[in-house]
C-alpha cells in the first residue's frame, strides 16, 4: 500500500477511472428516474474471477499462513506498571497454530458448524484468533460491540442465538450484570486472558463455564480436531450495525464476498508503481466489530504484512504511531481533524516568519499537485524544508492515509494531501457493502472532496428522490446512491421485510444522497432522511450545514435543527474546551468550562462565528443559524445521542434537547414580536 502512480502523471492527462455499462432512464408509471450505471475500469470486461485459494475468508488466511509462516502477523503492547511497552509480535505460523487449537476446543465443547459465536472486546490478537477459528470451523462470527452499550449486547446475544462468547476480561462484568438478561442462554465464556474467581462463581450460578485463554488453548491442543472449511456461499459473519433509530440490524456477509473484497483491493493496488510489500504495517484502532478495520486487516493478511493494535487509548494514539511507525493509517474524519488541529497548533507556536515560509511552501506544493505532479515530485524542496516534520509527527513511515465512515471536509483533505508526504484518499461504503464500495485515487487533485469511483466489484447508480428535488438525469446528476455487485450483503438476519425494503432488483438502496460527475466520480452530499422542510417550504440539507458550521475553532461539534412549523434554524453546540478557555481568558472571564458555557456573551460570540462561516460558504438566508444552546458535554453514546460510528441520532437528540430548543424558539419569537412593535 502506498506510493502509487509513477511519474507518468505529469502534464495533466485526464485519468479514466470508470466505464458506463448502462444508460439512465427517465421515470415512468410511478417508478423513479435512474442515472447511468458506472463500473470500475478494472471490471470493463466483467467482474474478474476469483482464484481457487481465495474463495472464502478462511482461504485468504490459510494460504497466507502457508506462504509467510515466519512473517510478523499480529502485534500488541503489553502493559508494565500501567504503561504500554514496546510491541510484541506473533508470526503467521504461531497465529495459525493458535487458531487450530481454539477451533478444536470449540468443537470439543460441541459447537456445531453453522452456529454463531460472539466476540466482545477491543482489538487485540485474541480477537483475530477467535475470528479465524470461526472461519476455519464453519462458525458464524458475531461481533458484540462495545460502543453500542449493554442493551445492544443483550439484544444481539438473544437475536443471533449465541451460546459461546470470546470476551475481553474487563467486559465480563457487562455480561454478568443483571441488565444482560440473555446471558442465561450462554454456555461458555472464553476470556482474552482470564476471569477472577468471583466472576467464575457468578457465571457458574447461571450455568455458564468460564475459561482462561491458556486453558482453552490447552483443551484444543489435547483434543485436536481438523478444520471444517466453509463454502463460498456460507455466512461468514453477522455484523450488527447501529440503526440511527431502533434496534441494531444484523448484516449477513458471505465468505465469497470477503474473498472478492480482498481480490478487488489487490487488483486496485496492482495498478500503481509503488507496490505493497510484506514490510507494510497497519495501525489498527477502529473497532474490529466494524467492517472497515476488519477488511483492511484481511487484505494485510493476504499480503503477509503486519497489523499492530493500539494500546486502548485513542487520546494517546500518537504514542502508538511513534512506537509502531505504521505505513498505513485508516481513520474516520474525527481522527484526521485531530491530526489537523495538532499541526495547526504547532504552526501557531512558530515564529511569524517561519509561518509565512510554511504557507508559501504549502501554496507552491499545492500548485504543483494541481498541475498534475505527484505528491513526491510537486516540491521535494518544500517536503525537505517543512513537511517532513509533519511526516515525523505521524511516525515517519506513513505512505497511505485513508478516511472513511463519514465525509471529510475538503479543506482537511487538501491540507493532508499536501503536508503528510503520503498518499491520502477517501472511500465510501457501508456494512451492507462490505466496507468501501467507492475508492479515491491518490495523486489526482480532481478527486479531492469526493469519495472516488466504483470499487472493483461494484456497480453504482443514482435514483431520483422527488420529495427532495434530487434528479439523476438533471445537471448536476443527484439522487440516492444505489449499489450492486459481488460484495453486497445477503440480507438482514431474521428480517426479510427490511431486506426487501432496501434490496430492489439487486440494487442496495443506501439511504445516502450522492452527486455524480458524467464520468462516474461520486460525492456524498446528504442522507435521505436528514432533510427537512422549513415553514416557508425551503428544504434544508442538514448534514451539509453541519460540515460548514463545525469549522470555527471554538466549535467542537454541532447539531442543526429545524422543522416545518418554523422558519428559522437553531443548533446545539459543543464548544471546544481549550479554545473556549482561551477566549474567556482574553475577555477577562474566570471560572470552569461549565461556567463559561453559561455566559450569554459566549453565545453571542459563537453566533457571530457561525454567521461568518455561513457568509464564507455563501449559504442562503434561511440556512443561517439564529439561536443556539451550548452543551459543554460532547454528544455521546451514553446519552444515546450518537451511534458507535459517531453518526447523530437526530430523533434522540430532539427528545433530549427539546426543552432547551423550545426556549430558544420562544426567545426568537419574543424578539421578533418586540421588533415588530417598535
Amino acid at each position: 500500500m502506498g506510493s502509487r502512480f509513477g511519474e507518468s502523471m505529469e502534464g495533466t492527462k485526464k485519468q479514466v477511472f470508470t466505464i458506463q455499462v448502462e444508460d439512465g432512464k427517465p421515470g415512468k408509471d410511478g417508478q423513479p428516474a435512474v442515472g447511468p450505471v458506472f463500473r470500475n475500469i478494472l471490471a470493463k470486461d466483467g467482474y474478474p474471477p476469483l482464484e481457487p485459494d481465495m474463495r472464502t475468508s478462511w482461504d485468504v488466511f490459510r494460504t497466507a499462513a502457508g506462504k509467510y509462516p515466519n512473517n510478523r502477523m499480529l502485534g500488541w503492547r503489553p502493559f508494565k506498571d500501567g504503561v504500554p511497552g514496546p510491541y510484541l509480535w506473533k508470526s503467521y505460523k504461531e497465529v495459525y497454530e493458535e487458531v487450530l487449537q481454539i477451533g478444536s476446543a470449540l468443537r470439543h465443547l460441541g459447537v456445531q458448524p453453522g452456529s454463531t459465536v460472539g466476540i466482545y472486546g477491543a482489538n487485540c490478537p485474541q480477537w483475530v484468533v477467535a475470528m479465524q477459528a470461526c472461519n476455519g470451523y464453519s462458525l458464524i462470527c458475531v461481533p458484540l460491540y462495545d460502543t453500542l452499550g449493554a442493551g445492544a449486547v443483550d439484544y444481539i446475544i438473544d437475536h443471533a442465538e449465541i451460546d459461546t462468547v470470546f470476551i475481553q476480561d474487563k467486559k465480563i462484568k457487562e455480561i454478568l450484570s443483571p441488565n444482560c438478561k440473555s446471558a442465561t442462554r450462554l454456555k461458555a465464556l472464553v476470556a482474552f486472558t482470564s476471569a477472577n474467581n468471583e466472576q467464575i462463581k457468578d457465571a457458574e450460578q447461571i450455568g455458564m463455564n468460564v475459561y482462561s485463554w491458556n486453558d482453552f488453548l490447552k483443551m484444543g491442543k489435547d483434543k485436536p480436531a481438523k478444520p471444517c472449511p466453509p463454502q463460498p456461499n456460507d455466512t461468514c459473519t453477522i455484523m450488527y450495525t447501529s440503526g440511527t433509530s431502533g434496534q441494531p440490524k444484523g448484516v449477513m456477509l458471505s465468505h465469497e464476498s470477503h474473498g472478492m473484497y480482498v481480490k478487488g483491493v489487490d487488483l486496485f493496488m496492482d495498478q500503481f508503481d509503488d507496490k505493497m510489500s510484506t514490510e507494510d504495517v497497519f495501525l489498527s484502532f477502529l473497532p474490529l466489530a466494524h467492517i472497515l478495520d476488519r477488511m483492511i486487516e484481511e487484505y494485510f493478511f493476504h499480503k503477509g504484512a503486519s497489523v499492530g493494535y493500539y494500546h486502548g487509548d485513542l487520546n494517546a494514539l500518537r504514542d502508538d504511531l511513534m512506537e509502531l511507525k505504521p505505513t498505513l493509517l485508516v481513520g474516520v474524519p474525527r481522527v484526521y481533524e485531530k491530526i489537523y488541529e495538532g499541526i495547526l497548533k504547532a504552526l501557531a507556536d512558530l515564529r511569524p516568519l517561519r509561518r509565512v515560509i510554511f504557507n508559501a511552501l504549502y501554496n507552491r506544493k499545492l500548485a504543483g499537485m494541481k498541475a498534475g505532479y505527484t505528491h513526491k515530485t510537486a516540491s521535494p524542496f518544500a517536503d525537505m524544508l517543512a513537511f517532513r516534520k509533519v511526516k515525523a509527527r505521524l511516525g515517519g513511515r506513513l505512505r497511505l492515509l485513508i478516511s472513511g465512515g463519514a465525509p471529510l471536509s475538503t479543506e482537511i483533505e487538501e491540507f493532508l494531501r499536501v503536508t503528510s508526504c503520503a498518499y491520502f484518499i477517501q472511500g465510501y461504503g457501508l456494512t451492507e457493502t462490505l466496507g468501501p464500495s467507492t475508492v479515491g485515487y491518490p495523486d489526482d487533485m480532481s478527486l479531492v472532496g469526493t469519495v472516488g469511483v466504483a470499487a472493483t466489484y461494484t456497480d453504482l447508480r443514482l435514483e431520483e428522490v422527488p420529495e427532495m428535488g434530487y434528479d439523476p438525469l438533471g445537471v448536476p446528476s443527484r439522487g440516492e446512491i444505489l449499489i450492486r455487485g459481488k460484495t453486497v450483503f445477503t440480507g438482514y438476519y431474521k428480517n426479510p421485510e427490511l431486506t426487501n425494503e432496501v434490496m430492489v432488483d439487486g440494487w442496495f438502496h443506501t439511504g445516502d444522497i450522492g452527486e455524480m460527475t458524467p464520468d462516474g466520480i461520486l460525492k456524498v452530499i446528504d442522507r435521505k432522511k436528514n432533510i427537512f422542510k422549513l415553514s416557508q417550504g425551503e428544504y434544508v440539507a442538514v448534514e451539509y450545514l453541519e460540515k460548514v458550521y463545525v469549522f470555527p475553532p471554538i466549535i467542537e461539534d454541532i447539531w442543526v435543527y429545524g422543522d416545518s412549523y418554523r422558519s428559522t434554524l437553531v443548533a446545539v453546540v459543543n464548544p471546544h474546551e481549550e479554545n473556549t478557555m482561551k477566549w474567556a481568558a482574553s475577555k477577562g472571564y474566570k471560572g470552569s468550562f461549565d461556567e463559561i458555557c453559561k455566559l450569554e456573551s459566549l453565545k453571542e460570540y459563537i453566533l457571530t462565528e457561525l454567521a461568518t462561516a455561513a457568509q464564507k460558504n455563501k449559504l442562503r438566508g434561511f440556512e443561517y443559524i439564529k439561536g443556539i444552546v451550548l452543551d459543554p458535554v460532547p454528544f455521546d453514546i451514553e446519552r444515546d445521542l450518537v451511534t458507535a460510528t459517531m453518526k447523530k441520532r437526530r430523533n434522540y437528540m430532539l427528545k433530549y434537547y427539546q426543552p432547551e430548543i423550545d426556549k430558544v424558539y420562544k426567545k426568537l419569537e419574543d424578539q421578533r414580536a418586540a421588533n415588530k412593535a417598535k
